[in-house]
């Protein structure tokens, strides 16, 4: 009983949307009608200014990590602590306060990761990084971020934790393949 009330606040901690919260309060903006009409990070710093992005992916980041941390310290089941970072990721992906909507979760899914294995997602991290560096497209980068991690964990022995790596892979994939069909048609929006 005490697992399925943990999971059900973690999902409900998970949608939160900040994005629609910070560019409301500060911006006076709906982000879901300007831009790419995401509610993430990336989003409000296109549609509110930089600072705004950069807080709403900071408070994505810890809807994630928060409640895995906190779950780490009465469980130590790894099945158990992959259902509470997949509650957060699909709460971000699909809140109930958004009415099913919700972001791409590459944030929340970065606050699970690092909650869990921090190794592992500061390894794959740079990837990330450098992709969109290279290239200005977010989207790519967080594919790649994605598409990287269960290799990582493979290569750093963290066998345990692959599974919720590859199930969260698939959403993300889902979430992005608008981005994904723009890309191939070189029609992706690149960060400025």
């Amino acid at each position: 009983m005490v697992s399925i009330f943990w999971l059900a606040l973690t999902y409900l901690i998970g949608a939160m949307p900040f994005g629609l919260l910070v560019a409301q309060v500060f911006c006076r903006i709906d982000p879901r009608k300007l831009g790419s009409k995401n509610t993430g990070a990336t989003n409000v710093a296109r549609t509110c200014g930089l600072k705004y992005g950069l807080l709403v992916l900071v408070l994505d980041i810890l809807k994630g990590y928060l409640p895995v941390l906190t779950a780490m310290s009465f469980s130590h089941s790894t099945f158990f602590l992959s259902l509470t970072a997949l509650a957060a990721v699909l709460g971000h992906m699909y809140s109930v306060f958004l009415y099913g909507k919700g972001g791409k979760g590459v944030a929340t899914t970065i606050g699970v990761f690092l909650a869990l294995v921090p190794k592992a997602i500061l390894l794959a991290l740079p990837v990330c990084i450098a992709i969109i560096f290279l290239t200005g497209y977010v989207s790519l980068g967080s594919i790649a971020l994605v598409s990287f991690l269960p290799v990582v964990l493979v290569v750093t022995g963290q066998f345990k934790i692959l599974p919720l790596s590859l199930v969260v892979m698939v959403f993300i994939f889902w979430k992005h393949r608008e981005n994904i069909q723009r890309l191939v048609k070189g029609a992706e929006n690149r960060i400025k």
